[in-house]
């Protein structure tokens, strides 16, 4: 369901690389040798890792993560900057937490990785939101608001795509991030609704049994989105007898979705020159996410073999299939769990992503990767 849910964290540990080298002054003082600063990769990169800063990390620890991803072949980092709760930037108009972005741009920069703001797209969880804002919220097949009744978990407070204030809303978030001209690009999730069906290995952990898509599950039956499919079908949506036979309603939930990417989210990216992507399921139907059909740069789509009680070989078929759907107009970066992967599947997860046709690779995340992962992710990327 969640690319957080099964997290386990790890450090980086005997990867970090020292710094700090020193020279001498003219007038005989030492002074501290200025740091190489590495260009970052031109385009749209091969190789990512998501991660989730830490607010209290100093500038060096940073420092030292940062040049040790960058010699094992990353060129490009994922930091999760907005999450619907709190910013990790100087947001003009939402609750900040800590200027870490602002922190960590060019000290990536000079280790050279480019930095690709990771935000959430639907969700909006602050409470200061939530209730000045009660009707933004999507609401599911039995008249439950994803606003005070979230599916699944807490935070699956999902907005309302059909909402007319709510791809404005999407569309400032990305304005505030892409204003900002040492960003490199700007990275989407949750670009979506609640799913209806969960991956397959996850329902148990809820104790769920999904044989069919069933209405607590099923968004969005808003006021707005039934009003908006009744004028131009002349149907309500509530009185659809099969909802998951009716291939209008299934379309229209899908572009309302796709509206906001296509025309909020990537046009506000363009208009900065930032490049554009986002983490996206492999089972699209389950979180109403075509994305073969959205405006973007590149897609990444968590192929989590894991979820779906699915083998390593899988991914490829995913990479295949999804350049299929694309008819490989746009490159795709195969998504891996790297907790579910020991380093002899996470060798092998990267190569067949490549022989499935991916362009490269993104590693969730980075607090999961250990030793002996950086070990194999360097051996196999510079190979």
């Amino acid at each position: 369901m969640d690319k957080r849910t099964f997290l386990k964290k790890a450090g980086l540990g005997g990867l970090a690389l020292a710094s700090g080298a020193m020279m001498w002054s003219c007038g005989g003082e030492v002074a501290e040798k200025a740091p190489k600063v590495l260009q970052p990769v031109s385009g749209i990169p091969s190789n990512w890792v998501w991660l989730r800063p830490q607010i209290d990390l100093s500038d060096d620890e940073w420092k030292k993560r940062f040049e040790a991803m960058r010699a094992a072949g990353i060129e490009a980092v994922l930091p999760e900057i907005y999450n619907g709760m709190e910013a990790l930037f100087d947001h003009p108009n939402f609750p900040v937490k800590a200027r870490v972005l602002e922190q960590i741009l060019p000290l990536a920069k000079q280790a050279g990785l480019q930095v690709h703001a990771w935000m959430w797209t639907m969700p909006l969880r602050n409470p200061e939101y939530r209730a000045k804002h009660p009707d933004w919220y999507a609401v599911n097949r039995k008249g439950e608001s994803a606003h005070d009744k979230p599916a699944y978990v807490s935070y699956y407070n999902f907005m309302c795509p059909c909402h007319p204030e709510v791809p404005a809303f999407v569309k400032g978030n990305v304005e505030a991030l892409a204003k900002i001209a040492e960003v490199d690009g700007i990275h989407l999730d949750y670009v979506r609704l609640p799913d209806v069906i969960l991956a397959k290995a996850l329902q148990p952990k809820y104790n769920i049994v999904q044989d069919q898509e069933y209405p607590a599950y099923d968004y969005s039956y808003s006021e707005n989105c039934r009003n908006q499919f009744k004028e131009k079908t002349g149907i309500d949506p509530m009185d659809i007898a099969d909802p998951a036979a009716h291939e209008e309603w299934y379309q229209f939930r899908y572009d309302a979705i796709s509206n906001i990417v296509n025309n909020y989210a990537v046009p506000t990216a363009k208009k900065y020159n930032k490049t554009i992507t986002a983490a996206v399921f492999p089972n699209w139907e389950s979180v109403r996410q075509q994305w073969h059909k959205w405006d973007l740069d590149a897609f990444l789509p968590m192929l989590y073999n894991v979820f779906y009680d699915e083998d390593v070989p899988w991914i490829k078929a995913q990479v295949e299939a999804a350049l299929g759907r694309l008819n490989n107009s746009k490159p795709i970066y195969s998504g891996l769990y790297v907790p579910s992967l020991e380093p002899a599947d996470l060798a092998k997860a990267i190569q067949l992503s490549k022989e499935g046709g991916a362009k490269g690779v993104s590693f969730f995340d980075y607090g999961a990767i250990k030793d002996e992962h950086w070990a194999v992710i360097e051996k196999v990327l510079k190979s």
